[in-house]
């Protein structure tokens, strides 16, 4: 049986033309930002560029170089920890709140509207009040210890408490994001299902365990990855709270502050653009394994 052609009508390809005139300037903005990017760094990362010298094909040097550098090492082994202390306990506050937030409370959008705050301040300008918090002569956090008689710490030249102190801007930053992400998902759970379980003697934490937290895996689960992609690309908050020559400097480094150095200060592009891929394949393997995990613990509502 031969089925007709649909004719396409002059008014679905001007509707289409303004669909694709509408993203075009999104599309190019992703190909050159983005996917160029990406291309440009893995080229570079066989090359030796200096400055703005042409690029010198070396094959893998770069890659062999990195493999026995221990400043790459060590600042892989920073972003982890950061990672390890931000993630779980920055998912599960996010969780927390936005349950919390998604009860009959008074101020209820009040409440959200300041935990999102942080969101859409620029992070320069976070980091900024966050170091003078920090200040060991004259920041708040120390004023407030040393009223109640307790010497206060050196928040961030202390290099046991430099991580932690980061660790907990991170936190605070990505509160507000995750918070709104999360409670969309609760907005999305049928209220029978608490009202059936009420009826059965469930808890509250029987609730929140047995329906809340499975009913909310899929943005769960999004939260988790983005919030790990983040850590691992921690930046903003350490260039601008400290100072390279601070002893604390080295316990707090990052990959992406390295890539920075190399590329921007020292004017090795190869280099940098090796690290940067390195960090890229990474955070893709990661993805990967959490995309493979996700069938045991995240519940898809078909």
């Amino acid at each position: 049986m031969n089925k007709k052609r649909k004719r396409i009508t002059k008014r679905q390809v001007k509707t289409w033309g303004y669909a694709y005139a509408f993203i075009a300037p999104t599309v190019l903005g992703v190909l050159i930002l983005n996917l160029w990017a990406v291309v440009q760094s893995v080229y570079y990362s066989f090359h030796e560029v200096r400055g703005f010298a042409q690029p010198v094909f070396i094959g893998l040097d770069n890659y062999i170089r990195i493999f026995g550098d221990a400043e790459v090492w060590r600042s892989l082994k920073n972003v982890f920890i950061y990672a390890i202390i931000t993630v779980p306990i920055g998912v599960f506050l996010s969780l927390l709140l936005a349950a919390l937030l998604n009860t009959k409370i008074k101020g209820r959008g009040f409440f959200r509207c300041i935990y999102f705050l942080p969101v859409v301040s620029a992070p320069a300008a976070v980091a900024l009040v966050w170091k003078w918090l920090y200040n060991k002569d004259f920041g708040l956090f120390n004023n407030i210890l040393n009223a109640i008689g307790i010497q206060g710490p050196d928040w961030l030249g202390d290099p046991k408490l430099a991580m932690i102190s980061v660790a907990i801007v991170g936190i605070w930053s990505q509160l507000g994001y995750n918070m709104i992400l999360l409670l969309g998902g609760l907005q999305d759970i049928p209220q029978e299902l608490y009202e059936a379980a009420e009826i059965d003697g469930a808890g509250s934490v029987a609730k929140f365990t047995r329906i809340t937290v499975p009913m909310v895996s899929p943005t769960l689960f999004f939260v988790i990855v983005t919030t790990l992609i983040s850590a691992l690309q921690v930046f903003d908050t350490i260039y601008m709270m400290f100072k390279p020559s601070s002893p604390s400097f080295k316990s707090v480094e990052s990959i992406v502050y390295l890539f920075y150095r190399y590329t921007f200060t020292q004017y090795d592009k190869g280099y940098g653009s090796t690290i940067v891929v390195v960090l890229f394949v990474i955070i893709m393997a990661l993805t990967l394994i959490q995309q493979k995990l996700q069938s045991k613990w995240v519940h898809y509502n078909n």
